[in-house]
């Protein structure tokens, strides 16, 4: 009798990896997953534990990090990991409300390896700055999309469907004659600011921890921002290799089962399904304003 050779192990690693940088955000929506705000702090992290964890992401395998919050631009290290990052190779997507960018800033998205994704509400200052709570923040991330655009900058750009009447579909009409070709549409995940009860992995795209994590302000590992209340260990005191190789890892990708579909990197520009499976989308990323969500990958529940 021949005897098969076992199937090699596959790889705990993510290739995608979530850093919320920061608390802190000019805006002040309700529905945020992070319950983020102006005043919201940094967290535990500093500038030299990020550029930490990004080399051992770099080392680990990871393959592209996102830098999100909060605004990830408030955060004081914010250049410097933007650096870093690019300098071991890794793909880098700022995630950014987009209301106020400093001309060091645009220097950085312009560089090779960099691309931008932000969040929009509606096509009126009204409908936007509602979600928002900051008077003129439709006008300043509008004209900030558009100067990226100028600027031959990549951009995507999500849509969360928040309030009743927000005009959703007349802010994906005025975004794609700006000239974006990325926009998604998505609805309200129930974590964060947007639940009053416990939350649940139904919220989440069941993509979570099997293609992608989040390390979060406090330095805890979890399977996506929007997982946050899923925490397997503390890159303070394992680092990420072993909190990826532990047990507790493999506990909290139990809880989500992997949505059927192609076996893709999320954020990457397209996927192949496999045959006679539902295809997943592309950009599994974050959509809630500063900034959280399911890009195209909605809730498994779905």
């Amino acid at each position: 009798m021949t005897i098969a050779p076992e199937a090699p192990a596959i790889a705990s690693v993510p290739e995608f990896l979530e850093l919320e940088l920061t608390g802190r955000c000019q805006l002040a929506c309700t529905h945020c997953y992070a319950e983020s705000g102006p005043t919201k702090g940094h967290g535990d992290m500093t500038g030299d534990g990020w550029k930490h964890v990004i080399s051992e992401a770099a080392a680990v395998g990871v393959k592209r990090v996102q830098l999100i919050g909060g605004e990830p631009t408030l955060h004081p290290a914010f250049a410097e990991l933007v650096e870093h990052a690019l300098g071991l190779g890794l793909g880098v997507q700022v995630y950014s409300n987009l209301y106020r960018v400093r001309l060091d800033h645009w220097q950085l998205f312009e560089r090779d390896g960099v691309s931008l994704a932000t969040s929009y509400y509606a096509d009126t200052d009204d409908g936007h700055d509602e979600v928002t709570g900051r008077d003129g923040s439709h006008a300043a991330t509008r004209a900030n999309i558009a100067e990226a655009l100028r600027r031959g900058i990549r951009v995507q750009v999500g849509i969360v469907d928040v309030l009743d009447g927000q005009r959703v579909e007349q802010a994906r009409a005025e975004l794609e004659a700006l000239g974006v070709t990325s926009v998604h549409v998505d609805r309200v995940r129930a974590v964060g600011n947007a639940t009053t009860t416990l939350p649940s992995t139904s919220a989440l795209c069941g993509r979570c921890a099997h293609g992608t994590a989040a390390v979060l302000p406090d330095g805890s590992v979890t399977p996506c921002v929007l997982g946050r209340f899923l925490p397997a260990g503390r890159v303070q005191d394992e680092g990420l290799a072993a909190i990826f190789a532990g047990k507790k890892w493999a506990e909290v990708k139990s809880l989500i089962p992997p949505r059927r579909g192609v076996n893709c990197t999320p954020n990457e520009d397209s996927c192949a399904p496999s045959p006679g499976l539902d295809p997943c989308g592309p950009d599994c990323g974050p959509n809630d304003d500063s900034q959280g969500g399911g890009g195209t990958c909605g809730p498994a529940s779905d």
